[in-house]
């Protein structure tokens, strides 16, 4: 199964997106003519691996490196580069050409900057004196389609590089690739945006629109009606509690990286030692498309009966004769065995983390923090983990829940905590907790906590949840209900009003913009517009709800958004952007910063 995923039942034309970059890509490839090695920056190596397939760039005469601080090893004259617009890596280029010219050879060099080029970067090629040597380009690669419902801007360092460093170039990229979505699909005319950089986007949005404007008599009836702009600052918890999706474990504990994950081929069933093997996921595969937003208890459930049903199939054709049709059917169902084996695999190798004490510990402590009711045990369980030198960003996840459930901690516990810290990991880590501590995770009280009136208004516990048959978005955490969804639901329903109390409660302002009133439509439009819209309702269709999570989005989120899609009543389609999918180890990795 590939790894680029089928986009054919996108609630929007992504294919064409995606094949907007393909050409993009391709054109690039094809201007420096003949043999070339093509060196890829890291990070857009999976990017690209969701866009084209190797062979297809190899077609090209491209032999494929990765950037690192090495020289490149190669004996072809022309070297294409393709990187992100970041200072260190511009400075293993300017090293390499260095080395190139010392040993006396000489080759064409080209540098495509994704998205756009830095002035800083262009900066540091002339300071080095390469600049002349390059041929210099852009690929605009804004965007990528992770799934059919899914877009993601592949900005991983967004929320630290905002939050830290005062650094909103991320900001601009994706407003870009909102503007961009508007020349195709049209303005959209509703935006509600919650955080300060979530304010900020649906800001630089509007003077694009003014600068370079969306010809909206051209364009018609926008394809997308609303557009909701969360800051991951406003909700911090969500990502640091535990998924409890099929989705969402899988990436907890195995990684789930532009939509495949990779591990070992003997937990796969594949006797080869040593070899690692990527499995795609993506709703492609159709037994994943029905069981990745399941509560992982019923997953299990769920291909116990799917194995148990193939069984008693198998034993019914082996033992009584079969009609035509009947055979037919049974091999259809054949035709699955290999996607079945593939999540049984999977789900029991999961099984082997979520069993052990440690997990259900975990999960009970993320639920007492989550309910803020139990300060000193909660103190006490972090501060027991920090002399047991459990891993550093295990201890730091809870550490975070506890100070934003919180509203900080008193001076004397952070103070406490903090030197604990130092003393066990190492004065290293100096640096981390000043990032942190900048970023409002892990700071000190300076006001009574929210969180459980926050709690209260927004029905963030839900007691009994039903994880088999939910009618809650609770069940993706087994009785927590990701703030930023709710958020999501109320923008949705009645926009920002009704909560507008509970808004100020929560960090950044928060805005809703109408950006294209339908009264100064021209009339012949109007008309069009009524027609699309009774049109949509009668063949079942409805409108569609972009909402953009700026500093990542977690799967269990994105679950509880599809769950919202599912339920009966729901008006809306739902299409998510998020700047990476994260979970809380990553999130807080982007963070991490050890001196020396």
């Amino acid at each position: 199964m590939s790894q680029i995923p089928n986009l054919e039942n996108a609630p929007i034309n992504l294919t064409a997106i995606r094949a907007r970059a393909q050409a993009e890509l391709e054109i690039i490839l094809k201007n420096v003519r003949g043999d070339k090695c093509l060196v890829i920056d890291p990070k857009l190596s999976g990017s690209l691996s969701l866009l084209v397939q190797s062979s297809e760039l190899k077609k090209h005469g491209a032999e494929l490196r990765h950037l690192t601080a090495e020289p490149i090893q190669t004996d072809r004259t022309k070297v294409v580069y393709l990187v992100r617009a970041q200072v260190d890596l511009i400075k293993f280029i300017c090293s390499h050409i260095h080395n190139d010219t010392s040993k006396g050879l000489h080759r064409e060099y080209y540098l495509y900057f994704v998205p756009r080029r830095a002035v800083a970067c262009e900066k540091i090629l002339e300071e080095e004196k390469v600049h002349e040597l390059l041929n210099i380009g852009e690929f605009p690669l804004y965007m990528i389609p992770l799934d059919e419902d899914v877009l993601s801007f592949e900005l991983d360092l967004a929320q630290k590089e905002y939050l830290v460093d005062g650094d909103a170039t991320s900001l601009w990229h994706i407003a870009k690739a909102i503007h961009n979505l508007e020349f195709s699909f049209g303005v959209i005319p509703n935006v509600r945006a919650k955080g300060k950089a979530a304010t900020r986007v649906a800001d630089i949005l509007n003077r694009m629109q003014a600068e370079e404007p969306v010809n909206t008599s051209d364009m018609g009836i926008p394809e997308i009606n609303t557009l909701v702009l969360l800051d991951r600052e406003v909700d911090m918890v969500t990502p640091m509690c535990s998924q409890l999706t099929y989705e969402g474990l899988l990436d907890e504990f195995l990684g789930v990286n532009n939509g495949a994950v990779e591990l070992d081929a003997s937990i796969m069933g594949v006797q080869q030692e040593g070899k690692k093997i990527k499995v795609p996921l993506n709703s492609s595969d159709k037994l994943f498309k029905e069981i990745r937003d399941l509560n992982f208890e019923v997953v299990v459930q769920v291909l116990r009966q799917k194995a148990t049903t193939m069984k008693q199939d198998y034993t019914e054709i082996s033992t009584t004769s079969q009609s035509v049709s009947e055979l037919k059917d049974f091999v259809k169902k054949l035709n699955s065995l290999p996607e079945m084996t593939r999540h049984i695999n999977l789900a029991q190798h999961l099984s082997t983390f979520t069993s052990k004490p440690s997990f259900l510990g975990k999960l009970d402590m993320e639920q007492t923090l989550v309910e803020a009711q139990s300060y000193d045990i909660c103190f006490d369980y972090i501060e027991e983990m920090i002399h047991k030198q459990e891993p550093l960003v295990n201890v730091l996840r809870l550490l975070i829940l506890f100070s934003v459930t919180n509203s900080g901690l008193p001076k004397k516990n952070f103070d406490y905590l903090r030197r604990e810290l130092l003393h066990s990991y190492g004065f290293e880590h100096i640096a981390t907790l000043n990032n942190l501590e900048k970023a409002g995770l892990f700071r000190k009280q300076d006001s009574r906590s929210n969180w459980l009136t926050i709690k209260r208004a927004l029905q963030l516990v839900v007691e009994d949840t039903d994880t088999t048959n939910p009618n809650d978005i609770s069940y993706v955490f087994s009785g927590y209900a990701p703030l930023s969804i709710r958020l999501v639901q109320q923008a949705i329903r009645s926009g920002w009003r009704p909560i507008e109390e509970i808004l100020r409660l929560l960090p950044g302002p928060h805005s809703e913009i109408k950006r294209v009133q339908i009264c100064v439509m021209q009339f012949s439009v109007l008309i069009k517009y009524c027609i699309l819209h009774y049109s949509r309702l009668a063949d079942g269709r409805r409108s569609l709800v972009l909402v953009v999570f700026i500093g990542g989005v977690t799967f269990a989120e994105i679950s509880a958004l599809r769950f919202l899609c599912s339920q009966e009543g729901m008006a809306y389609d739902l299409i998510v952007g998020t700047t990476k999918i994260v979970n809380g180890q990553t999130l807080i990795e982007t963070f991490v910063e050890k001196l020396g």
